[in-house]
């Protein structure tokens, strides 16, 4: 999600203003305190009027976002899915390169995707290793690719897979979580 808004919160005995964040599974906030909400540590939330006010173990926390409280509380209560972040929708063509996991096909499946070698709408590159991000450069079809690859190892990072994308003509362009231990990085080719 990633959305971003200046305002003030109130925490306790602290209130200040600053920089609440909308991530995927977290809310974030950084002024003169900072808080770290997961979506799952949330025991109640409401949004009223202009304030969005979330429970969780540490106490209450009230958000003045004004007219994104409501916006922000439902995102909170239905994130987006996996998919919905990758932007795979019912009959999406997509092509799978290399070994991916069970769960990540069958959600393909349930949406209705469907596979697709020779003209895929996206293909999906998963790499273990530096070596296995070869495959972009056979990638010339014109469609954008994602890279899913493991999070915090040093067998391949984040500038590796950008260095080698961007080496064959490809831009990076967005960058999610696609589980608790990859990331994937979409790329598009430069000529669109």
């Amino acid at each position: 999600m990633g959305q971003e808004i200046k305002c003030r919160v109130e925490f306790g005995q602290e209130a200040s203003e600053g920089k609440a964040l909308l991530e995927s599974t977290e809310v974030l906030f950084r002024g003169g305190f900072r808080l770290k909400i997961p979506f799952q540590s949330i025991r109640a939330m409401e949004a009223a009027g202009v304030k969005l006010k979330i429970q969780f173990a540490e106490g209450w926390a009230v958000f003045h976002l004004g007219s994104a409280a409501e916006k922000w509380a439902e995102k909170i209560r239905h994130p987006p899915s996996r998919l919905d972040k990758l932007g795979v929708k019912a009959g999406t063509k997509v092509h799978l390169i290399n070994k991916h996991d069970e769960d990540f096909k069958r959600e393909l499946m349930e949406r209705g995707a469907v596979l697709e070698k020779s003209k895929p709408d996206v293909v999906f590159l998963s790499v273990k290793n530096k070596d296995q991000l070869v495959e972009l450069a056979y990638l010339t079809n014109g469609s954008p690719v994602w890279v899913i690859y493991p999070k915090g190892v040093q067998i391949v990072t984040e500038n590796d897979v950008i260095q080698a994308g961007r080496s064959v003509g490809f831009a990076d362009i967005k960058v999610a979580s696609f589980s608790a231990t990859h990331t994937a990085l979409k790329f598009k080719p430069r000529n669109r």
